[in-house]
């Protein structure tokens, strides 16, 4: 019996056998950002290349660009006339005002927004830039001068409970036109896909329940009102919807810290975008009797919740491919609950975008308990491997993997193997006794935690570095987490950390090399559970431990050999690494009082999140303050070599993903930075 446990990857219906009767050779499809100049989607493109064959900005003037002009976010405005916007200014009077910080009764949690976390990266057209904010409010800017054009205030406050622990995080919004009408759609931290007129910013009225689908309607467990942030069974959208003719399909964010093992399953679904009217629904938890149950023992499939696509989705528009990235079953890091391999949790899954039938799936991590989901949007790319012509799809995992596919069958492009893994020292836990490793490309970030992987700059400071994980349990990648013990154990030390070596940001596509540009942090973290106290209410036997012991360094020291950033560059025809450079050079690591004397490396330290952007010339990245004492930076890179051609200072620290784009013969690069007390998004161009 071939049983989904045993078939890590199997097709799914009759319509992927007659795509690979039919399917053409690769020939570019994914190409990048439109070469008028435009960024209509997140990536650039469907296949999320985040590439533009733009090149007025080059190697030769890129330490000449300047800040064309700032837009505060919509976030900060105190007041109608702060958004110039006028009669435009939509469904709102006050966006920060409004918010009323001053009242923590009105936020489930008891915190107020976050307004900072300004991550959006903005699309591009017809020379208007869309994007929406921390706090679900969306809108229009002109992408020549920064002017406010309409601001969308969707009032989450009024409609239910705020989003859950990742609160005030959004990505950006997506674009649909049919050649007469544009809508601009985005979801809400409440649970909430929102369509307007990209014209004006008011409502489609003809799109569900006057411009807004209720995302909770119809999925098992979903709740709204309750102010119990611990117990809640929330639901939000952090990530852009994606449209694909006449088809959108929302990501979902679900409680990944929680204490019952009741959650809203994750489902995929697609509406018509004209109507909002459901199209199909996609259940990644498996029903009974559905492909892939079997790896759910006993009736835990009834009540386990999570597995959705919490980030950036891809598409194959020619073949009608739709590829999510799923996220683990909840909670993160205790299965006990739920033995069994839980397909599809951890999942790179094809669909088809009109039907939302399953064509192909490859569970990259089985039974999870390290919430390594996969975080950031599958990329896309023609290849040729061993001269054979390739229509690719690649994953990078938190892990530091690539995992890469024939986008069109599944396959893998080079083995995969099942290889053993620590066992579960857990009471009623039962680790999967194999995990998948690909054999090309190599990780790109560190895996796992061995004395040998300790920082050892000097001998006092490797000394330093055994004391501090004394308490710990190490071991390789894929050591499951441990039960705290009081004067004991502390928990399982693991790298990348739950928060990844790459994530959200993820990788960039050059369609003309094939070469694969990845950014990641050598992050660790500790992965640990404990019993549940007398007063906390729950249904599992054990919860994830926030609270415990931390392996931090005396003096803010590193715990880890370098580097603490880096980029890599993997040339998916081969899967060969052809280089990898720290990103930034340190230098808050490097001037520590105990190293400041030693002749160190490039040392990396740069924290942040932002992805690549890949223009015809450049390779461009934003530096924070972590990587150096210079402050921010754009950094502009030979994409050859990682070599640092050029950079510029930025006002504030990045957060969202750069994007570029021309308008009326002159070339931007837009992104939002930090700022106060409310963030900033900026344009840069030659003077």
């Amino acid at each position: 019996m071939l049983t989904a446990r045993r078939v890590r990857l199997f097709t799914g219906s009759i319509a992927c056998m007659a795509a690979l009767a039919a399917a053409p050779a690769p020939a570019a499809a994914q190409s990048g950002a439109p070469a008028d100049g435009e960024w209509p989607t997140y990536g650039g493109d469907l296949g999320n290349t985040k590439y533009s064959p733009l090149d007025q900005i080059n190697r030769d003037n890129f330490a000449d660009l300047e800040i064309a002009w700032r837009w505060r976010s919509a976030d900060g405005f105190l007041s109608k006339s702060d958004a110039a916007g006028g009669e435009l200014w939509t469904d709102s009077r006050l966006v920060f005002a409004e918010l009323d910080r001053e009242d923590p009764d009105r936020w489930r949690d008891r915190e107020p927004p976050y307004l900072a976390n300004f991550k959006a990266t903005p699309l591009m057209v017809g020379g208007r830039l869309y994007m929406n904010m921390p706090t679900s409010v969306g809108a229009a800017v002109d992408a020549r001068t920064g002017e406010t054009i309409w601001v969308y205030n969707p009032k989450t406050y009024e409609a239910g409970t705020t989003t859950m622990t990742a609160r005030w995080n959004q990505r950006g919004v997506a674009y649909w036109t049919d050649g007469n009408a544009e809508r601009i759609l985005w979801g809400t931290s409440n649970g909430y896909l929102v369509a307007v007129d990209a014209a004006t910013g008011r409502p489609a009225e003809d799109f569900g329940d006057g411009g807004r689908v209720d995302l909770m309607a119809g999925l098992p467990q979903a709740e709204r009102g309750s102010r119990d942030w611990l117990n809640a069974l929330t639901y939000s959208v952090q990530s852009p919807p994606i449209v694909v003719g006449d088809t959108v399909v929302t990501p979902a964010s679900i409680s990944s810290y929680n204490i019952n093992r009741e959650q809203i399953p994750g489902w995929t679904r697609g509406w018509d975008v004209r109507t909002g009217e459901r199209k199909w629904t996609f259940e990644t938890v498996p029903q009974a009797d559905s492909y892939g149950n079997d790896t759910w023992e006993g009736d835990s499939w009834r009540y386990t919740g999570k597995i959705s696509g919490w980030s950036i989705f891809s598409a194959d528009e020619e073949l009608g491919y739709l590829y999510i990235p799923l996220n683990t079953a909840a909670p993160d890091y205790w299965g006990g609950h739920r033995l069994g391999d839980n397909l599809y949790a951890e999942t790179l899954l094809c669909l088809d975008m009109e039907t939302g039938e399953r064509v192909w799936h490859f569970q990259v991590v089985h039974h999870g308990l390290w919430d390594y989901d996969l975080p950031a949007a599958p990329n896309l790319l023609d290849i040729v491997v061993d001269g054979r012509p390739v229509k690719a799809v690649a994953q990078i995992t938190k892990q530091g993997f690539v995992f890469a596919f024939d986008r069109v069958t599944g396959e893998p492009i080079w083995p995969i193997e099942e290889r053993p893994v620590p066992p579960s020292t857990i009471p009623g836990e039962r680790a999967s006794e194999t995990q998948p490793f690909p054999t090309r490309p190599a990780p790109v970030e560190y895996q796992g935690v061995s004395v040998d992987d300790l920082v050892d700059f000097t001998p006092e400071i490797r000394e330093m570095a055994l004391e501090v994980i004394e308490p710990f349990t190490i071991g390789p990648l894929y050591t499951p987490p441990t039960l705290v013990e009081a004067g004991g154990n502390q928990g399982t030390l693991g790298r990348p950390s739950a928060g990844g070596g790459p994530n959200w940001g993820g990788a960039a596509v050059d369609p003309e090399s094939g070469m694969l540009y990845v950014p990641s942090n050598n992050t660790f973290f500790v992965f640990r559970v404990r019993e549940p106290r007398e007063h906390e209410r729950g249904t599992l036997r054990y919860f994830q431990d926030r609270e415990g012991a931390y392996p931090t360094m005396p003096r803010g020291l590193p715990l880890f050999k370098p580097p603490y950033s880096r980029m890599t560059a993997i040339d998916m025809n081969t899967g060969d690494h052809v280089w990898m450079q720290p990103l930034g050079n340190g230098d808050r690591i490097r001037n520590h009082p105990m190293l400041r004397d030693l002749d160190l490396p490039p040392l990396g330290g740069d924290s942040g999140r932002s992805g690549p952007l890949l223009t015809r010339t450049l390779l461009i990245s934003a530096l924070s303050a972590g990587g150096t004492n210079d402050g921010p930076r754009l950094v502009a890179r030979d994409k050859a070599t990682g070599e640092e051609i050029a950079s510029i200072d930025l006002p504030r620290g990045a957060i969202g993903t750069p994007m570029t784009y021309m308008l009326d013969g002159k070339q931007y690069i837009a992104l939002t930075v930090g700022g106060t007390p409310v963030p900033e998004l900026i344009a840069l161009a030659l003077p």
